[in-house]
């Protein structure tokens, strides 16, 4: 597996991102990850088997320019990629808020926990019949604890 960047648009990164990775699929090319580098504009890395496969990947997609014909290390992209996993402090019957997806802003109650897939269920509050919606886990912040949301719904 070998590293390669292409150069984009600056701030047209993240659709870059999904014609490429449609581009992959649908050609099934051997790419095997697209990221967008953190704190770096105007560049996707793309990891593939070689050079000829990332610039098949990048081919006839909007605002990609180029593939740089050097590969490079995962030593220097190292420090741009510094969000692996992160600790999430959610606990079941957490008020929560939906910070991202279809019901941004919307208060709702953790009622399931799954770790492994990195997903809550939730229930949301202003909702008239309570349906459990699975979010991931980044997508909501707690904003109340168990003992706290207890005492101001009695």
């Amino acid at each position: 597996m070998t590293i390669f960047i292409l150069k984009t648009t600056a701030n047209r990164e993240d659709q870059v991102m999904d014609f490429v990775s449609t581009n992959a699929e649908k050609k099934k090319l051997e790419v095997y990850s697209i990221i967008k580098p953190h704190g770096l504009r105007g560049y996707i890395i793309i990891e593939a088997s070689k050079l000829e496969e990332a610039e098949l990947a990048a081919q006839g997609v909007p605002y990609a320019k180029k593939v740089l014909p050097n590969s490079i290390k995962y030593s220097e992209i190292e420090g741009m990629l510094e969000q692996v996993k992160v600790q999430v402090n959610i606990q079941k019957n957490d008020i929560v808020e939906i910070i991202s997806g279809p019901f941004k802003r919307e208060k709702a109650k953790v009622k399931k926990i799954d770790e492994t897939k990195d997903e809550v269920v939730v229930e949301l509050l202003e909702a008239t019949v309570p349906i459990p919606i699975t979010v991931k886990m980044d997508s909501v912040k707690v904003i109340r604890r168990e003992g706290e949301a207890e005492e101001e719904n009695e």
